[in-house]
């Protein structure tokens, strides 16, 4: 029988960027607060040191920070109509394990979503007419207008390196014009460019685009945040994306919340403690807490008043499954909600080839980079494409690392004296621009449950069912299309643009940006949890992260993580302890 431990008030599974949050805003009002990680304690200072975390083949390539698919994974099929197959290797995206979550090994760039993103359906259909009918997307229940101040909370927060476009209306010089209005600007200058991206910006200009400086969690100076703790400026290493930061220079819950709040009286972590299951009570519409393992196999049940879960984006879906509680999305008949709308991202790049300019890739940081984002959301007409949606188009600089970053032209072989040479040719010489696409949401995009494959527990895998649409492919595409006219302004020896093409594969890396599964929305007929991120059917349950997403938009999630995060805890603090119950009547 599991061990009944003393109740606390809050629960939290998970600690990453959400828990971290949410512990530092309900420790300041004075709750009993405990997060519990599956993974064990990670600190800069004794885990990224400087002498061994710019290691390539451990932490990229030998996945140090991530979770083992021997202990926990998933199943994969592109349609319903295929048999899911186990994810035996990490691939297209990398959850992380351990604390801090996948906010540690993160490149850091931090985007606000366009005030049209939070109104994907109605804004499409009043501007273009009626959506296809299997295309499922729906607005978020809440508008940029109403997460603009936690917006600029997490951005002050993290000490985010840019440039504001939009200041309470007025369109700013060498910000991005395209960008919903922002009370202030963001609390640090840009990051100092390097060569690669300003040829970009000149480029850019010449094509009659807009580009800024992309917004950073690197910091370009000295920084302390609004909580007192310090960040140092970046060093331009170029091992931000998959590693640790040994400098104190990228944000994340170490560098930002936890100095504070492991110091607190009233809140407590428990690693290597995996959640199996939430206790609820469906009759009384209450979790009554979690039950968890420890890395001995003793299970324990820990009571709590209020249950938040801050997991990784698709294992928040799955321990709702696994838990039984809300209703499991169906795709032939469109009903149910629990699963619904997984969607991914669609990425793309052009590499650009020069003779006479040395770029030195190596000088770079994980948002280091000039970007546009003209072709973005509904920034541009989208009458006569056949897609909606969009994504920005960037030229980053953020690594140069050796095993990794190996630039050829098109038609080099693939191994062998040929392509040594080749690479060794453009290694100093190759620009690449990338572009980062939306996907939206389709009815036979979803998870459930996988009714073969177990995990070590002995509970079914979660099952994913996800391939990109033509609605995703044509608005690639035309991306790509639109970075090649860039590149070729660049003036090089040749270009090599590289589209994305058939159906979506699991196994090369492409973003860890997995959002759905468990989205908000203003109708417990068609979302899992509302505007507050409260469960429509578990009063006192909450679900964080970007598996809220209703669809995902053409940024990288994180800000609005962030400001998501900050909006529900502003909820909790304000009207649910006030008043325990559903915040939004259905």
């Amino acid at each position: 029988m599991p061990k009944k431990l003393p109740p606390v008030d809050v629960v939290m599974v998970g600690f990453g960027w959400t828990a971290a949050i949410l512990g530092q805003e309900l420790t300041d009002a004075g709750l009993k607060v405990l997060a519990l990680e599956r993974g064990g304690w990670r600190d800069t200072s004794t885990d990224f040191a400087v002498s061994f975390v710019q290691d390539e083949l451990r932490y990229y390539y030998r996945r140090e920070l991530f979770e083992e698919p021997a202990r926990e994974t998933l199943t994969f099929r592109n349609n319903p109509s295929e048999t899911a197959l186990p994810m035996r290797h990490l691939g297209s995206f990398l959850p992380a394990t351990g604390v801090g979550g996948a906010g540690i090994h993160w490149n850091g760039q931090t985007w606000r979503f366009l005030p049209s993103d939070f109104l994907a359906r109605s804004h499409n259909e009043q501007r273009y007419g009626p959506l296809p009918a299997d295309m499922t997307v729906q607005d978020w229940g809440v508008t940029y207008e109403e997460l603009e101040p936690y917006y600029d909370k997490f951005e002050y927060l993290c000490g985010i390196s840019g440039k504001a476009g939009n200041l309470q209306g007025k369109i700013q010089p060498g910000g991005n014009p395209f960008e919903g209005p922002r009370a202030r600007d963001y609390p640090n200058p840009p990051l100092d460019m390097v060569y690669g991206p300003t040829l970009f910006e000149a480029a850019a200009k010449e094509t009659g685009h807009h580009p800024f400086p992309c917004p950073a969690a690197n910091m370009s100076r000295p920084y302390t945040n609004p909580l007192g703790v310090q960040l140092a400026p970046c060093s331009y290493c170029g091992f931000c994306e998959k590693f640790g930061c040994g400098n104190y220079s990228k944000s994340s819950a170490q560098t930002t919340i936890l100095p504070v709040l492991m110091r607190k009286k009233n809140f407590e972590l428990r690693t290597e403690s995996e959640v199996l299951r939430v206790l609820h009570d469906p009759r009384a519409r209450r979790a009554t807490g979690v039950a968890y393992i420890d890395t001995q196999g003793e299970e324990y049940e820990q009571p709590a008043e209020m249950v938040i879960m801050c997991a990784y984006a698709t294992h928040n879906p799955h321990l709702l499954m696994l838990s039984a509680i809300g209703t499991q999305y169906d795709a032939r008949t469109g009903q149910g909600t629990l699963g619904k709308n997984y969607a991914y991202q669609i990425v793309s790049g052009v590499d650009v080839f020069f003779d006479d300019k040395i770029l030195n890739p190596f000088v770079g940081a994980g948002a280091l980079g000039i970007g546009i984002d003209n072709y973005n959301g509904d920034n541009f007409d989208h009458s006569g494409l056949g897609f909606i949606g969009g994504g920005y188009i960037a030229c980053w600089d953020t690594n140069g690392r050796p095993i990794g970053f190996h630039p050829t032209p098109k038609g080099t072989p693939k191994w062998g004296s040929e392509w040594k040479k080749a690479v060794a040719k453009n290694y100093l010489t190759t620009a690449t621009i990338s572009t980062h696409g939306s996907v939206m949401s389709h009815r036979n995009n979803y998870l459930d449950l996988d009714p073969t494959y177990r995990d070590i527990h002995g509970r079914p895998l979660m099952r994913m069912t996800f391939d990109y649409t033509d609605n995703e492919h044509k608005m690639s595409d035309y991306l790509t299309d639109r970075a090649a006219e860039i590149g070729k302004a660049m003036k090089p020896r040749e270009i090599h643009a590289k589209k994305r093409k058939g159906h979506y594969d699991i196994v090369p890396y492409q973003t860890t940006h997995n959002t759905g599964g468990t989205i908000m929305g203003a109708d417990p007929k068609t979302s899992v949890v509302n505007r507050y991120l409260q469960h429509w059917d578990v009063d006192n349950l909450f679900v964080m992260g970007a598996c809220v997403f209703p669809q995902n938009a053409g940024y990288n999630p994180t800000g609005t993580v962030g400001a998501l995060t900050y909006w529900a805890a502003e909820a909790i603090k304000t009207k649910y302890l006030k008043n325990p119950g559903p915040l939004v009547q259905a």
